[in-house]
């Protein structure tokens, strides 16, 4: 199988032990607190499940300049985007060793995880702006990463965490909420050896359930992980529950049985374009995955980012960066002319009129007034939940 990245075993944060986690959330209740913004509480929760392996807890500032100007850690671990932990107000841990790490996702903030401090650093405002661009390829205040970036905190909090539950993806989601852990297990038990990843926020046309089944062919594949992102997005994003639904009838319907492996992560949505899809190639190597599909755009936002930006980043990193292997895909859809969905890359005979292509916006109007979306571009099946969904919903 193979090896998570920088690692020859996975290393999840979070306490497996009741009795452990017990003594923990004792001494929680002793300590100064720390409110977490939402993309700490999902880095958290990605330390805990194994994602982020090998990482111990949160960087420090050196570390996290070094990992945003060259993708390195100061001690030379590949790492593609800071794994940080900010926060506006230190008045409460200044001088603490043991901080309680409050959740910002659930009612009450309950007790996510305890860090021991190894320091508290002032972010100089030229710093965070190398971090930025660097991380994001921009410093444009309307990218949606951007903004959440730059506005998490000028202090950076840095030392392990011991992560003690995984926030509200286990009680939302428990038919889909995996940890790296839990898919490595699954992984050996189908006794898959060639795994190809597939991520997405977004339901799946039949545009994207080809692609899944071509990259199996194409790589040989003894099965396909369907990777959701179940954390935080951008207004107008299909919520999650949605999502599932709908990525579930389609796999169990149009799929062979045995052949695909439904599962989410607890994480938000950076929008980082390439540099996150490299991210999403760490952590599918972390989850036992050999090959992780890269389309079109992948992870990005607006017009940010090439259109395969996400693509060559991965012709830029060092040889032994990452083990997992991409698979480059180009826009997919229905061909009127062959009656089949194709990579537009492999029909230059064929012009915008030939394919069945519909805008994201025209998609939510004909769903939201009810009106049933060409069988060439989504199972009707999947698009009955959508439109369930969207009827209900003021469009946008």
């Amino acid at each position: 199988m193979i090896s998570p990245h920088g690692s020859e075993d996975l290393k999840p944060l979070y306490v497996e032990e009741p009795e452990v986690r017990e003594s923990l959330l004792r001494e929680a209740a002793t300590l100064p607190t720390l409110q977490l913004n939402s993309a700490a509480a999902a880095n958290a929760v990605m330390l805990a499940g194994g994602y982020f392996t090998p990482l111990p807890g949160f960087m420090n500032l050196d570390d996290a300049l070094s990992v945003a100007e060259s993708m390195h850690t100061r001690d030379g671990l590949f790492w593609p985007v800071p794994i940080v932990n900010r926060t506006h107000d230190i008045s409460a841990i200044r001088d603490a060793r043991r901080v309680a790490l409050l959740d910002p996702n659930v009612p009450g903030n309950p007790v996510l995880a305890i860090q021991t401090v190894e320091s508290i650093e002032e972010i100089p405002a030229d710093v965070l702006e190398t971090m930025t661009g660097q991380t994001f390829g921009t410093l444009d205040a309307s990218h949606p990463g951007v903004t959440t970036f730059t506005e998490a905190g000028k202090y950076l909090v840095a030392g392990p965490i011991e992560v003690l539950n995984y926030s509200y993806f286990e009680k939302d989601f428990p038919m889909t909420f995996r940890t790296a852990v839990q898919i490595r297990t699954a992984i050996k038990a189908n006794g898959w050896n060639t795994v190809v990843a597939f991520q997405t926020r977004n339901p799946m046309h039949r545009a994207h359930e080809e692609l899944c089944k071509m990259a199996k062919d194409a790589v040989n594949a003894d099965g396909i992980l369907i990777h959701m992102l179940l954390g935080k997005l951008k207004k107008g994003d299909i919520p999650a529950d949605v999502r599932d639904a709908a990525i579930r009838k389609m796999v169990e319907l149009y799929f062979p049985p045995n052949s695909v492996m439904v599962t989410g992560y607890g994480f938000d949505m950076l929008y980082a374009g390439p540099r996150e899809a490299v991210l999403h190639a760490v952590f599918r190597q972390n989850a036992g995955c050999t090959h992780l599909i890269v389309g079109r755009d992948h992870a990005g936002v607006g017009d940010y980012y090439g259109p395969f930006d996400a693509q060559t980043i991965f012709d830029t990193l060092p040889d032994d960066a990452l083990e997992i292997e991409i698979f480059r895909a180009d826009h997919t859809a229905y061909s009127k002319k062959l009656n089949k969905v194709v990579m537009m890359r492999d029909v230059p005979d064929h012009s915008a009129e030939d394919f069945v292509m519909l805008s994201g916006t025209k998609v939510r109007e004909m769903l939201a007034s009810g009106e049933a979306l060409p069988e060439e571009f989504a199972r009707p099946e999947v698009a009955e939940i959508l439109m369930q969904y969207y009827m209900a919903e003021p469009v946008n």
